[in-house]
């Protein structure tokens, strides 16, 4: 896919930034339908080329957020001989550097999550609450919600166990197993299914 068809899924004035990022490298960019594992991903193909997934259905700023994500592994890798962890500081450094070099791309409001973000960037997508909160579409299911926003003692299904809230801590919810009584915590972001009254009837 050449940069001029993906202008299609991205915000204004993003070509000269890709075009300078992709310069030293042949880039197979493949557009995915929607999956709910992973928003993007990069590889190194036997023929030495790269190929970048990203999904289709990304917001025009998401979209060119997680295509810079996987530029910098692309970018990192082939600087260091990709003798680096996946996640490690030499990727951070150059998303840190992508991200700041194309600021003004994102609208006035998400300009700060993400200089907040670039300080110290996260492997993982839901692991940024600030992100999240601002690109997430709302579930059809009416009873789907952020676990964070469930109250202690509240019940809730996830993956098509029964679980109950027990505390909040720092960074988690503390939460008990109604079956095997076994204790597990969630991220405050971890999408679950509120029990109502009828539910539990």
């Amino acid at each position: 896919m050449s940069i001029d068809t993906l202008e299609q899924y991205l915000p204004k004035n993003t070509l000269p930034f890709l075009k300078k990022w992709f310069a030293d490298y042949y880039i197979h960019i493949k557009i995915t339908k929607n999956r709910n594992s992973k928003l993007g991903d990069y590889r190194k193909l036997p023929d030495r080329s790269h190929q970048i997934t990203v999904n289709s259905t990304l917001d025009k700023q998401l979209f060119f957020f997680v295509l810079t994500h996987e530029l910098a592994h692309l970018i990192a890798f082939e600087k260091f001989n990709f003798k680096i962890s996946a996640h490690g500081k030499e990727w951070k450094d150059t998303f840190r550097e992508m991200l700041l070099e194309s600021i003004d791309i994102y609208t006035e409001d998400l300009k700060p999550i993400i200089v907040r973000f670039a300080k110290s960037p996260k492997a993982n997508f839901m692991a940024s609450p600030e992100l999240v909160r601002y690109f997430h579409i709302e579930d059809s299911e009416a009873n789907s919600v952020f676990i964070e926003n469930l109250s202690i003692n509240d019940k809730f299904h996830y993956k098509g166990e029964t679980y109950i809230i027990l505390e909040k801590r720092k960074k988690s919810y503390l939460c008990i197993h109604l079956k095997n009584s076994k204790k597990y915590l969630f991220r405050p972001l971890a999408k679950v299914e509120k029990l109502t009254i009828n539910d539990e009837q």
